[in-house]
This record gives structure tokens, sequence and C-alpha cells, in this order.
């Protein structure tokens, strides 16, 4: 946790997404605490709580605790996932299933003044843009919207087209240069596209940006990918 603090601290970023897997597990009160504590003193914003729940295949009483432990570290948002089948693959069961359990979290939600949102996944029932509308029409609740996330393996102007056809209901960005398939690059290895893709988002309110990875998983390299983005945001042909 305090290397993650210090990194983002040096690299300029404003906040944070935890992840439930590693630095922020919901049933350990006083490790959310200490997160939340942390953050904040370093003066930086906790974005989200990036749970791991999944919608129709994990348990009711799970997500109440990851929401629960969303409202305890000072966010109003966690990211879930839209079960564990792709879109093309479900059953009208299986569909069912996740869309009644998706409203169920989000009632809970609610009432802990926190929100949902889909991780923009494949293997789930958000792996398109047009899968990932219909579920959200489904769902049918204020509390509940999407990450996005350029598609993998897909050109820039399709991955645009995805953005463009989500983009009302995006509440955050996971921001990473993948190509191809996941072979990781430096942001600006896809610089035309993510150029492309903020001069979208910025025609809506502001969502969070969120950078995902880096080459190698190397901390040393976050504080060059920030100005990255920041370069990308304002413009800059750097």
């Amino acid at each position: 946790m305090e290397r993650v603090i210090e990194v983002a601290t040096a690299a300029g970023l404003g906040c944070i997404e935890w992840g439930a897997d590693v630095h922020a597990p919901p049933d350990d009160l006083a490790r959310l605490d200490e997160v939340r504590l942390r953050t904040e003193d370093a003066g930086l914003r906790v974005a989200s709580y990036g749970s791991y729940w999944r919608a129709g295949v994990d348990v009711t009483a799970q997500a109440r605790r990851v929401i629960e432990a969303t409202q305890r570290l000072g966010t109003h948002r966690v990211r879930v996932w839209a079960g564990a089948v792709a879109s093309a693959d479900a059953d009208p069961t299986t569909r069912e299933r996740v869309i009644a359990a998706a409203r169920e979290a989000a009632d809970i939600a609610a009432g802990h003044g926190v929100s949902l949102s889909f991780e923009f996944h494949a293997d789930t029932l958000t792996d398109s843009a047009q899968s990932t509308l219909d579920l959200l029409r489904e769902v049918d609740h204020p509390s509940v919207s999407t990450y996005w996330q350029p598609p993998n393996d897909v050109s820039d102007a399709a991955a645009l087209h995805t953005l463009r056809q989500v983009l009302d209901k995006v509440s955050a960005v996971h921001v990473f240069s993948w190509w191809p398939a996941t072979h990781r690059l430096p942001l600006v290895g896809r610089r035309d596209m993510w150029r492309a893709a903020l001069q979208v988002l910025a025609t809506r309110t502001p969502v969070d940006l969120l950078l995902e990875f880096v080459v190698d998983d190397d901390p040393d390299l976050v504080a060059s990918e920030a100005r990255a983005l920041r370069a990308l945001t304002d413009g800059s042909t750097q």
C-alpha cells in the first residue's frame, strides 16, 4: 500500500482505485480504514473500489460486503463483473441470473450511497458495447454504469466506436495500450487512439482516467505514463 501511494504521489496522480484482491480485502476493516486514511493523508482520492464480485456467480452476501467496504474506503463507486460467460455464449437463464443479481446488488449499493460500475471485459456480459447497453437497459437501475477500456486486439477505429456507443453510461476508463492482443506498450504506443478517445470523453461530464497497466509492471514507468496521459489530455504532440 505504501509503495502504491508513493508511486502515485510522485507521478502527480490524483486518485487510486484500490483492489479488493490485494491491498484492501473487504473483510479486513482495520486495513480498509488504514488504506483510506493513508490515501487521504497523501492528498489523494479513493476513486473507486476494484472488486471481483461477479453478478450471477457470487452470492449477494459477498456483494453486500464489498459495498460496505466501498463505503468504508470513502468512495462511492465499486467495480463489479457481469458474470463469467461471454455474451455470445450466455443462454437466457444465465443472462437473467446476472441481471437479477446486479439489480439486487444495486439496490443494496444505493442504500449505502454507492453505485455499481461493470468492468468492460471479455468473457462477461459486458464484452461488447451492444451487450453492455443491453445489460444496463435490462438491469434498469440509476446506480449502475460501466467502465470502458479498449477491447483486446481491435483496431483504433473499432475501439473508438465502442466508446462512442457506451459513452453516456461510462463512469471510469482504464487507460493502457496493448497491441497486438495483450502485448503491453507504453501509452504513446497507441497515441492516436488515446488522443481521439480523450476528445470523445471531453464531450461529457468528466470521468476518472485510471492508469491500469505499464510495461513489465515496472512502477518506475508510472510517472512517465502519467506525463504521457496529461500530454494527450492537453492535446500535446509530445
